[in-house]
């Protein structure tokens, strides 16, 4: 078995470690926050105290961090990564676009570390559950080197080619057309409640006609229509990915009248405190314009004033 470094134990991060754990791993985890990496200690992970302290006991990396900030201190910082003379291999998992990636591994490349661009999709229970998605690009015998782990915390591992930086812009695009499925779904969901439909057999609707999305089909039922909104995304993290999604358009010359859109409503949820808030909860502000609540026997007009 393999011996493993983590950093990042957050949301996404702890359950995929945990799945490294239970496969046997050795895992070395970094988190500065100690409730986050007390389970995975519990599950028989060693907490060190920095990112390199992790790597220097380690063959291969993983990450998975909130932003393009963090993602470049851990791995080239004082504390990072790239003062580590044993790793041989970096697997960033976190979504931070092209220009910070390709940062990393040029940086880290400078060391002997080959990194793979490896974001991952499908939330903290799909990581729970082992049903991510991940889009893998760098170099093509790293990929094939380090797949079974991936197979580990993913069911479906796409190759996307050799160049880092291509599977930030699949995974970007993939959060863009579902944040834009997500606002589609909730604004029209909130005008067919308000006119007098059940949002529960609206929603049964949709999902067998044409207008079925990932927000119909899954986030509805389980978080939308109970009100119990914690599908397991902060609204401020999709936030993040459909703002680089828009900034990699502009860097490409490619317009996104859609997208521009999505990314101001999502923008205008975080002006209103939203961004700690699970994003299915971006209806709730949607509900507020409208006067309605979509949900079950909750579902239909209400008193704005009442609220």
């Amino acid at each position: 078995m393999a011996r493993l470094a983590f950093i990042g134990c957050g949301a996404m991060g702890a359950p995929i470690a945990e799945r490294l754990i239970d496969a046997g791993h050795a895992l070395h985890i970094h988190d500065p926050n100690p409730a986050a990496i007390a389970p995975l200690v519990a599950r028989g992970a060693v907490a060190e105290p920095s990112p390199r302290a992790a790597a220097e006991r380690s063959d291969i990396a993983f990450a998975c961090l909130p932003s393009p900030e963090v993602s470049r201190k851990v791995a080239l910082g004082g504390d990072g990564i790239i003062g580590c003379n044993r790793l041989t291999a970096y697997i960033e998992m976190s979504t931070i676009g092209s220009k910070a990636v390709k940062a990393i591994a040029q940086g880290l490349a400078t060391t002997g570390i080959t990194v793979l661009d490896s974001p991952v999709s499908g939330g903290p229970r799909g990581a729970r559950a082992g049903t991510l998605s991940t889009m893998v690009a760098g170099a093509r015998a790293t990929f094939e080197a380090v797949k079974p782990l991936l197979d580990t915390v993913a069911r479906n591992v796409f190759y996307i080619g050799e160049e880092p930086g291509l599977g930030q812009l699949t995974k970007l695009a993939n959060n863009m057309i579902s944040a834009a499925g997500m606002a589609a779904a909730f604004e029209a969901s909130a005008m067919a409640v308000k006119a007098g439909v059940d949002a529960r057999t609206l929603i049964e609707t949709v999902n067998a006609s044409t207008g079925r999305n990932s927000a119909t089909m899954d986030k509805f039922p389980a978080a939308v229509l109970t009100r119990s909104f914690d599908y397991g995304g902060k609204l401020s993290t999709m936030y993040k990915d459909v703002l680089l999604c828009l900034e990699e358009a502009r860097d490409l010359n490619v317009p996104m009248w859609v997208g521009s859109n999505v990314v101001q409503l999502w923008f205008h949820a975080m002006t209103q405190g939203r961004g700690n808030d699970d994003y299915t909860s971006l209806i709730k502000m949607i509900e507020d314009w409208a006067g309605v609540v979509v949900g079950g026997n909750e579902s239909g007009p209400v008193d704005r004033k009442a609220k």
